[in-house]
């Protein structure tokens, strides 16, 4: 059922709305277009034909060719595949990553270390949450793999520098590219990636359809096992409509990255100023300089973020702390850049989207300076 009375939404880092054109896209396959794509059947071509057209529109944005690119469930399956199915055919058991990875990326390189034997290398991050690239990395390397644009902080990594010490290690380089692809330019080539995944419904599309990147001559084993499916890197009948869904919407992002990236960056640099003046201490953490022109991350000195957004009842947000049993923990990922926890628990992630307003700008500035003031005093 709709929500009534909506807040601003600012939460796109954790999903966005799906577009009426991508509904209307897939809304055919939902009903009349409804065969197996891998049937011969009339309605088994109908659909096969719409899988098709849609790994077209994926490959499009990404700069890739349509064999390369594997539908799945979301990111994190996406993930999975490239880590653990790139893991099988590396005889090299080094792993590079970062310190700041989504745990859709941690959990399956956990998975190597304590199921496989594989040794896993960390690389810290400056006060940007960017990695530092370190030219005394061990060799060899079997692959690498880092978040392209952080989640939390918006920090976009530089990925080609990342993938050509992996090369230069013998490893092959994925990118998790969840919070990028649509927001960005995404071009696996630029990047020099071999593997590189996407999440649908962070690129307005439904949950549940996300697709991999996989280079050709790239080998990857597949994570589930059945049929050939995905040339036979993902078993089970497609999620014809998702995936249709997945198509429409990679194509919308490519036709509007033009114009809609930089009208964001605007958007969340005004809005940056606006709650810098009208709060005391606030400590921008998003970098200035090469981040995701949608996010915005500060941290309030003195409260807690999930405190203040508590009483911003009239936006939907997201903090860079986790409360379990009513106790909140800072950020790993904020630690990491070495903010102080108590700085951390102030922390407040704005990712704007398509419909984020002007107007919406001064009203969100004036409700957290509002919070953040009642929050203070109580406090």
């Amino acid at each position: 059922m709709p929500i009534t009375d909506d807040p601003i939404y600012l939460d796109h880092n954790a999903t966005t709305p799906v577009a009426a054109e991508v509904a209307e896209a897939m809304w055919p396959y939902l009903t009349g277009v409804f065969g197996n794509p891998s049937s011969t059947s009339p309605q088994g071509s109908a659909a096969r034909r719409g899988v098709d057209r849609a790994r077209g529109q994926v490959a499009a944005l990404l700069g890739a060719h349509a064999d390369e690119i594997v539908f799945t469930s979301g990111g994190t399956e996406s993930n999975n595949l490239a880590i653990r199915g790139a893991a099988e055919h590396r005889g090299r058991r080094l792993a590079i990553t970062s310190a700041v990875e989504h745990p859709a990326t941690a959990a399956p390189l956990r998975h190597l270390r304590d199921r496989h034997g594989w040794r896993v290398t960390e690389l810290g991050v400056d006060g940007d949450c960017r990695v530092r690239l370190d030219d005394a990395l061990p060799h060899p390397a079997g692959l690498g793999t880092l978040i392209l644009a952080h989640n939390e902080t918006g920090t976009i990594q530089p990925m080609r520098s990342f993938a050509e010490l992996v090369r230069e290690r013998g490893g092959v380089t994925h990118a998790d590219a969840a919070q990028a692809a649509g927001k960005i330019p995404v071009n696996v080539d630029d990047l020099g990636v071999d593997l590189l995944s996407i999440a649908g419904h962070k690129m307005y599309a439904p949950k549940g359809v996300g697709a991999l990147y996989v280079r050709r001559g790239t080998p990857v084993a597949p994570v589930l096992l059945g049929a050939g499916q995905e040339n036979g890197l993902r078993p089970g009948t497609e999620n014809v409509a998702g995936i249709v869904a997945l198509g429409a919407a990679a194509e919308l992002a490519a036709g509007m990255l033009d114009r809609e990236s930089p009208r964001q960056a605007e958007l969340r640099d005004t809005l940056a100023e606006r709650l810098a003046a009208a709060i005391p201490g606030l400590v921008r953490v998003t970098p200035r300089r090469d981040s995701l022109p949608n996010t915005l991350m500060v941290a309030v000195p003195g409260v807690v973020g999930a405190t203040v957004l508590d009483d911003a009842t009239t936006i939907a947000a997201s903090t860079g702390s986790a409360c379990h049993a009513g106790t909140h923990t800072p950020s790993a990922a904020l630690l990491a850049t070495g903010l102080e926890p108590e700085l951390a628990l102030g922390a407040l992630r704005l990712s704007l989207g398509r419909s984020t307003t002007p107007a919406d700008v001064e009203t969100i500035a004036e409700t957290l300076a509002g919070a953040v003031d009642r929050a203070r005093r109580r406090s």
